[in-house]
């Protein structure tokens, strides 16, 4: 197990009863254990593993619990799976959002340009000033965008049409994926924002081409994982789209999020 500051050693971050805020990176020394009265109020858990967590009799006041992946799973709330509310709400917030599911060429290309929609309005919306802000560790607008370029490389590129380098210099990779080994070394900061803009431009006209003229059997047509072609899982054409579309109304959900806390945050300094 590894204990780590987020400060320097010198300057540790502090919190109520002056207790040092403190960092549990790649452990599992608590699986399985048993927590019996204790605090865990404001803890922060990252890209951890908490499947098959219970918790019994404890004060969830203000819980909040945001996961990409909890639409594979469940989530027991007094006995209550609420995985199905959190969906249709989801789906009711993002009109079009369901289309990420959709099995036909025709589904697929509403849902697609029903998430492009969203996108627009939300990038034209952004002000300058904001482009570049993130809350706490998560990505700003301009980092988004370019892990969206990522994702339509990793998945219509390299996962459709199967080519052998297939990521813009500008993409912004995933935790964990120079431990992966999977970044190339020419990989970049964007010059500016406008070059975002053209780069995720030229990718979602990309998307859009494809979907103009793509057949359901094609869709059906399978291909390799492109994280990992030697896995068990082969996906077919529409699970590659149907990711792409999973990607672009996740970081949807997340960017418009992050910049209405910017903004509170903005209108209380203001204040």
């Amino acid at each position: 197990m590894r204990l780590v500051s987020r400060e320097p050693a010198s300057a540790p971050r502090r919190v109520d009863n002056n207790r040092v805020m403190t960092t549990f990176e790649r452990t599992d020394e608590f699986a399985g254990a048993t927590f019996v009265r204790a605090g865990f109020k404001d803890a922060t858990f990252r890209f951890c593993d908490l499947s098959g967590v219970r918790m019994s009799g404890g004060d969830v006041a203000g819980l909040d619990i945001d996961s990409h992946d909890l639409f594979f799973g469940s989530l027991f709330v007094n006995g209550v799976d609420v995985v199905p509310f959190v969906q249709a709400e989801l789906n009711r917030q993002f009109p079009g959002r369901e289309l990420q599911e959709a099995r036909t060429p025709e589904g697929l290309r509403e849902g697609w340009e029903a998430a492009q929609e969203a996108w627009r309005t939300t990038v034209a919306q952004t002000p300058d000033a904001l482009r570049d802000a993130h809350v706490d560790d998560e990505w700003s607008l301009s980092q988004t965008l370019r892990h969206l370029v990522l994702a339509t490389d990793a998945w219509l590129l390299a996962g459709v049409h199967r080519r052998p380098d297939p990521f813009h210099e500008i993409g912004q990779f995933f935790t964990g994926a120079e431990q992966m080994g999977v970044v190339p070394a020419r990989m970049r900061e964007p010059r500016d924002f406008d070059e975002v803009l053209v780069v995720r431009g030229e990718r979602q006209q990309l998307v859009t081409d494809f979907l103009a003229t793509v057949t359901q059997t094609q869709l059906d047509e399978p291909r390799d994982d492109p994280w990992d072609r030697d896995g068990d899982w082969k996906p077919t054409v529409g699970d590659c789209i149907r990711t792409i579309l999973e990607e672009e109304w996740a970081h949807l959900r997340y960017i418009r999020r992050d910049l209405a806390r910017l903004d509170e945050a903005t209108d209380e300094r203001a204040g």
